[in-house]
Parts: structure tokens; C-alpha cells; sequence
């Protein structure tokens, strides 16, 4: 693996350690709302993760709130360098709603920052992005650190270049397509 490829995994997976995931909002009174919030405000305590069990075992809950539930608590097991316990809510979030890109996404940041299986990384990434993902700059930006860490640079800068396109404002996907070399097809 390339240096740039370790530096360009450690930035996403420092990244996905922090306070910026993808929560999936929830609305009114309710422990489930008390879950979203504390993914959104970065809230990771034991009483806030048993605030998101407590939303998930509630039999009234409905399906979509009963799937963010899931997703926002991985986001704190994530904050808490639980990452199998987060998996483990992602995955269960997906299998409630294959629709879900938050989900896949999350997952996949999950998975990145343990440097586990890049092509599933790539298709984790690729489903929440054509699922309609709140966060289309970190998923292509992902992805493209996914492709580069299994070898494909091309696809790798295409992708990272895409997500500098979607959220200018970020300076890490515009700093790392310093790192590539882009050749025209005629001489080089």
C-alpha cells in the first residue's frame, strides 16, 4: 500500500471518528428524538446510547424511526471506538430498510477506519449514493480512498474529485488530489 494511500485511510478514518456522520432525523417527543439529538450534537455518553436502546425496544415506534434509531446509535458506538457495536446497528438498520443510505454509509466509514474488505467498502458506498445519501461528499470521498487503498487510482481521484466538486468548502478532498498525477492520453 502507497504511503499516500495510508495517509488518505487515516484521514477518512480520523474523520469518521469525529463528530461528522450522517444522523437520520427523527421528529416529535420521544426517546427517539432524544437519540437523534444526541448523534447530531455529538453525545455519547452510556445515557445516551440507552436512550437509543430504549427508542429501539419501544413497541410504538415506527419503522423509519425504529431504522434511525439504529443508525444514530452506531454513530455514538462509532464516537466511543465501538466499532463492531455499530456495525452490528447499521447492519440491523439495512435488513429493517434496504433503503436506508445513512445506513450504508455509516457502515462503511465504520469499516474504513478498521481498514476491513475495500471493495465492500466501494459497494457500501456506491449503494448510498445512489440511495440519495445526505452526505454525497463523504460518501464519494470514501470511496475514493476505498478505491486507491485497493489499487485503483484512477477511479480513486475520479471519485475524490467529484466530492471536492459537491462540497468545495471542504478542504480535505481538494487537498488530496494534490497527491495525483493526471497524465493527458497522448505522450505521457
Amino acid at each position: 500500500m502507497r504511503s499516500s494511500s495510508i495517509a488518505a485511510a487515516l484521514a477518512i478514518a480520523g474523520f469518521a471518528a469525529s463528530g461528522v456522520h450522517a444522523a437520520v432525523s427523527v421528529f416529535g417527543n420521544s426517546t427517539a428524538r432524544s437519540c437523534y439529538e444526541s448523534a447530531l450534537y455529538e453525545r455519547s455518553g452510556p445515557s445516551d446510547i440507552r436512550t437509543c436502546t430504549e427508542a429501539i425496544d419501544d413497541y410504538r415506534l415506527s419503522g423509519r424511526d425504529r431504522v434511525a434509531s439504529y443508525v444514530n446509535r452506531g454513530i455514538l458506538h462509532v464516537r466511543n471506538g465501538n466499532f463492531a457495536l455499530a456495525i452490528a446497528d447499521y447492519d440491523e438498520a439495512i435488513t429493517l430498510d434496504r433503503s436506508e443510505p445513512e445506513a450504508y454509509l455509516n457502515k462503511a466509514l465504520a469499516m474504513l477506519h478498521r481498514r476491513e474488505s475495500m471493495a465492500e467498502i466501494v459497494e457500501l458506498l456506491t449503494t448510498a449514493i445512489e440511495n440519495g445519501t445526505r452526505e454525497p461528499a463523504l460518501a464519494y470521498y470514501g470511496r475514493g480512498v476505498a478505491h486507491e487503498m485497493n489499487g485503483d487510482v484512477s477511479a480513486a481521484y475520479y471519485d475524490i474529485r467529484r466530492a471536492a466538486d459537491i462540497a468545495p468548502e471542504w478542504d480535505l478532498p481538494a487537498r488530496d488530489l494534490g497527491r495525483f498525477r493526471v497524465s493527458g492520453e497522448e505522450g505521457d
